[in-house]
């Protein structure tokens, strides 16, 4: 598959293609992905790291991150621990499988709450992209969040970050139809981010979706009111090793 060509801005909705693109605002520093259905196959509330698979184009899409030293890390919601059916040593197992297969990310953000706990880290709350990018010492502004749904992108403009849908099978069709900027896959959209720097953030225009994903649920979702949990041993976020 051929790097995606740039033509300049793309509007709202339009599909991220070989024969589209988005228009470069700055250099991208961090990309955030989010884990279940986009990183790896979506299996709900997932606490067996042998069922862990990750999609395809995944393990070359971050390797090309790296290579261009771009700091990558996976913020995600996984609402199962406030419901009980798995433990956050579950997800911190599931979460080393992963960087053993993809890894290792430079952070990993973790939201354990529930859909009703008034926190402002569960996706679409910018809570997990702000501390991410913030571990990783880069403005949201130059970070770029990559999901499978409508809050994952969300959360990355509240942020002020940019965001990229790659749909899935799970991707309800009003998600695809609003979001800024699309690609139908997970390596052309990160191929595209190393032609052009970023893509334009959308504007706001309304309420946040009622459709968190985070490894199997979807729900509504109240004010913010209480800190992120990340998780899943991120080294020292502002220092490289030499």
């Amino acid at each position: 598959m051929s790097p995606a060509k740039p033509v300049g801005p793309v509007s709202p909705g339009s599909p991220l293609s070989s024969s589209s693109h988005v228009r470069p605002v700055g250099p991208v520093k961090a990309v955030l992905f989010d884990r279940d259905g986009t990183l790896v196959h979506d299996v709900p509330y997932n606490g067996d790291p042998e069922r862990v698979r990750p999609v395809e184009g995944a393990r070359e899409a971050v390797a090309l991150l790296r290579a261009r030293d771009i700091r990558v890390g996976v913020v995600t919601n996984q609402s199962g621990v406030a419901r009980g059916l798995i433990s956050g040593t579950d997800v911190r197992r599931v979460n080393r499988r992963i960087d053993d297969l993809l890894g290792p990310f430079d952070v990993w953000a973790i939201c354990p709450h529930g859909p009703d706990d008034g926190c402002h880290c569960r996706k679409p709350q910018p809570g997990l992209v702000l501390w991410a990018a913030g571990r990783v010492c880069t403005d949201p502004a130059d970070c770029v969040v990559v999901g499978d749904i409508g809050a994952d992108t969300e959360a990355a403009a509240r942020a002020g970050a940019h965001g990229i849908l790659v749909p899935n099978a799970r991707t309800r069709p009003e998600e695809t139809e609003a979001a800024a900027h699309t690609a139908p896959d997970l390596l052309t959209a990160v191929r595209s981010l190393l032609d052009d720097p970023a893509p334009a953030g959308p504007a706001l225009d309304g309420p946040a979706p009622d459709a968190p994903h985070d490894g199997g649920a979807r729900s509504g979702q109240r004010p913010a009111t209480t800190a992120p949990a990340p998780s899943g041993g991120a080294p020292d976020p502002c220092r490289r090793p030499s």
